[in-house]
């Protein structure tokens, strides 16, 4: 039952940390990203490391996101 609670408990972390990495996200076209100052060009974007760093965390923030999902799914199921 510890473990349950404990792994609900990182499942939380993971979606919070998913919809803020999400969110993060610079625009790449038109849309609601334009609207809330995405479509500032090419001299406000992010470095290229900043980018692959952030989608490499956003990556493993899924997976790992997917696999509490799936272990909750199975405990509680």
């Amino acid at each position: 039952m510890v473990i349950t609670w404990a792994v609900v408990a990182v499942h939380i972390v993971l979606c919070v940390s998913l919809v803020v990495s999400i969110l993060l996200h610079s625009g790449k076209g038109g849309g609601l990203s334009e609207m809330f100052g995405g479509g500032l060009g090419s001299a406000a974007a992010a470095s290229s490391v900043v980018e692959r760093n952030l989608d490499r965390f956003t990556i493993f923030t899924a997976v790992a996101f997917g696999f509490t999902t799936t272990i909750l799914a199975i405990r509680l199921g």
